[in-house]
């Protein structure tokens, strides 16, 4: 058997993440009946231990790097060409992470009441499909993981959920049962068509993604039979009519799960196997994504608002909420992309905690109906003050979590799909209404005799809520370390996708100083010194002697020696693409500004490489290598002391693959 292991250590951490919770689901089936403490004893240890690994993931992940790391890897079933191969990049890392919190929380906060050990059996099972569909990367595998999540949600539910329980279970699983009947035609197809062109036959997703070129048509029907299982998972409109009930009759641990995570199997998969793996008919598509996710906005939201049943209102607020993460999925922009991730964590953990909330209320009262409720918050304040923060989370109050997904989703969607956007943003001020409504309705007014004994918040439950509410104001106050981790792997689909499309990002010019015209100023500056000036340098900015430089760069710069480094003057002493007096402008803004902290020198290609003079560069914004390119000044690093000698600059298109050095516009930059 043919093993990788790539990380800081050797230690096998994904595989781990799933095995772990099938190991403790089993030891619980193996418990005897004399024992009733044991499967719940077992369980805590499994759920702490698999999320003590995942914190440890997240703060070992390498920040910056946009590829899979924690790689493991293992051939299978070699015939085939399927492997047990699994990764985790800035995508799915938090998402492993909700998943280690919100399994434990379930199992301490939330009282099955009958039949401990199989619910606790199940819900580890649970855990470890949905580790295992975040975490896989051969196709083979997340078809695997993605099918068994089916079956220990479809007992959860008909087992342990309310009186309709048999009904809602049945439909979930043949709606998602229909959707993967699907995506399994797509992926044999997938895999059977990339392998004339990759020369052997293979699961494994990366090599797939990067080897095979499918024809447009082909790969635009391979992409709709993904999207429809996916579709089917996030939901969108219309094949969403499994979730209210599901929703609604599932356990409050099931609800938990299903809208913290589960949920997000289908926003994952249209990032993961939709853009990734078909970006081209991802693009193609978009018009359509882009209007079922607002359909889905404003539908969920009305829908929410009409709603008797408090539990059935939030399930509906899902509909909507997930339409937002859809938006900017396909809108393509870093901001709306990164707002969909960061807002994948954000719903889990606001609607979590709401539906923790709805079974406490159905705990106390034995019924969710908000007529009959009110006047909560005059006989139990700690638990309407709870409600509320967790209610404000997921209308988007800025200082709160929801606020920052949605800012995201929506600035970065407005520039590529601006009249989406307008119809979408209505969604925010529906969430408002009928989620500020439902807790008039719930929590205001004197309580009538069945509610004026409503008991108050208990300690226990308290401790359970305080995770929801720290990550609610942490993620609201300070989301930096999140977005660092995932903007690096959103960058590199995002190049994907203009490498494989004429679809470009956005990227405004920036005028910096306080001439903003296309022609060249031709007033004089006061004087001195220019910062970096160097006036012996063969091509430097002589300060007063040179009023002014106009520089125009187009195309590549092949740097020679192979040891060069964008720091050294001397590194540009090779270039065949630069006069000598370009040359020596471009050294003095390296060392005036350090313009050129856009890319770093990493290593040559050597053997590999045609031409050895030609350097590896890594471009941290893209996040993704660059052949033979030495320099691209990136303007958001000018620093202060060359800023108010900036002029004018405009900004070069990303490189794309098969462009050449004429396909680009140039970068003009023009200082006093």
């Amino acid at each position: 058997m043919l093993a990788a292991e790539t990380g800081p250590i050797a230690f096998p951490i994904l595989t781990a993440l799933i095995l772990v919770p099938v190991i403790g689901a089993l030891l619980i089936v193996l418990m005897p009946k004399t024992r009733p403490e044991l499967p719940k004893i077992i369980a805590l240890l499994s759920t702490v231990g698999t999320l003590a690994m995942s914190v440890w993931l997240m703060a070992s992940f390498e920040t910056g790097d946009a590829g899979f790391q924690f790689v493991s890897k293992h051939t299978w079933i070699e015939p085939w060409g399927i492997s047990w191969h699994l990764g985790v990049d800035g995508i799915s890392l938090f998402l492993v992470v909700l998943t280690g919190v919100l399994f434990l929380l379930a199992i301490v906060g939330i009282d099955p009441h009958h039949d401990e050990k199989p619910y606790l059996a199940w819900l580890l099972l649970l855990q470890a499909g949905v580790m295992g569909s975040f975490l896989s990367l051969d196709l083979f595998v997340f078809f695997v993981f993605f099918e068994i999540v089916l079956v220990p949600m479809y007992f959860l539910i008909a087992g342990w959920g309310y009186e309709k329980r048999v009904y809602a279970a049945t439909k979930f699983f043949l709606f998602t049962m229909l959707g993967s009947a699907f995506m399994l035609v797509g992926l044999i197809a997938t895999v059977a068509i990339a392998s004339k062109d990759l020369g052997y036959t293979t699961f494994d997703l990366v090599e797939i993604a990067e080897g095979a070129n499918f024809a447009a048509s082909t790969g635009r029907w391979l992409f709709f039979a993904f999207a429809i299982a996916f579709a089917v998972k996030v939901p969108l409109v219309p094949v969403h009519t499994w979730l209210p009930d599901a929703h609604t009759q599932a356990p409050t641990a099931g609800s938990v799960v299903l809208a913290g995570v589960m949920l997000k199997l289908g926003t994952y998969g249209l990032l993961r196997f939709g853009l990734y793996l078909f970006p081209e008919a991802s693009f193609w598509s978009r018009p359509l994504w882009l209007t079922l996710a607002v359909i889905g906005i404003i539908y969920g939201a009305i829908a929410a608002t009409m709603q008797t049943d408090l539990k059935r209102l939030v399930a509906y607020s899902s509909v909507a909420h997930m339409g937002f993460i859809v938006l900017g999925t396909f809108a393509f922009t870093t901001q709306s992309l990164s707002g969909s991730v960061i807002q994948m964590i954000n719903h889990g953990v606001s609607t979590g905690a709401l539906f923790l909330f709805v079974g406490m209320i159905y705990e106390r009262r034995h019924t969710r109906s908000i007529a009959e409720l009110n006047g909560i918050q005059k006989v139990a304040p700690i638990f309407a003050a709870g409600f509320m923060v967790v209610m404000l989370s997921s209308i988007g109050v800025p200082g709160l979590n929801g606020f920052v997904g949605e800012f995201l989703i929506l600035t970065g969607s407005f520039l590529t799909a601006r009249w989406w956007t307008v119809a979408a943003a209505f969604g925010v001020i529906l969430a408002a209404l009928y989620l500020l409504w439902a807790y008039q309705r719930v929590f205001h007014g004197e309580p009538d005799e069945d509610n004026k004994h409503f008991p108050e918040l208990k300690v226990k439950e308290g401790l359970v809520l305080l995770p929801f509410l720290g990550l609610i104001v942490f993620m609201g106050v300070y989301p930096k370390p999140v977005l660092d981790r995932i903007e690096p792997s959103i960058d590199a689909l995002i190049t994907r996708v203009e490498d494989n499309t004429d679809f470009v990002e956005p990227e405004p010019t920036i005028r910096i100083g306080e001439h903003s015209t296309d022609e060249p100023s031709t007033d004089e500056p006061s004087g001195g010194e220019p910062a970096g000036g160097d006036e012996k340098g063969d091509g430097a900015l002589a300060g007063d002697t040179r009023l002014r430089e106009q520089l125009v760069v187009m195309g590549d710069f092949n740097i020679a020696p192979d040891d060069a480094d964008v720091y050294d003057p001397a590194a540009f002493a090779g270039s065949t693409h630069v006069t000598a007096e370009e040359r020596g402008a471009l050294v003095d803004l390296a060392t005036a500004g350090g313009l050129v902290d856009a890319y770093r020198t990493l290593h040559p290609l050597g053997a590999e490489d045609p031409n050895p003079t030609h350097h590896t560069w890594w471009d941290y914004r893209q996040g993704h290598f660059h052949r033979g390119l030495g320099l691209r000044i990136d303007l958001a690093l000018v620093s202060e002391a060359l800023a108010p000698r900036l002029v004018r600059a405009g900004i070069e298109r990303p490189y794309r693959k098969g462009t050449k050095p004429s396909d680009h516009a140039p970068l003009v930059v023009e200082l006093d």
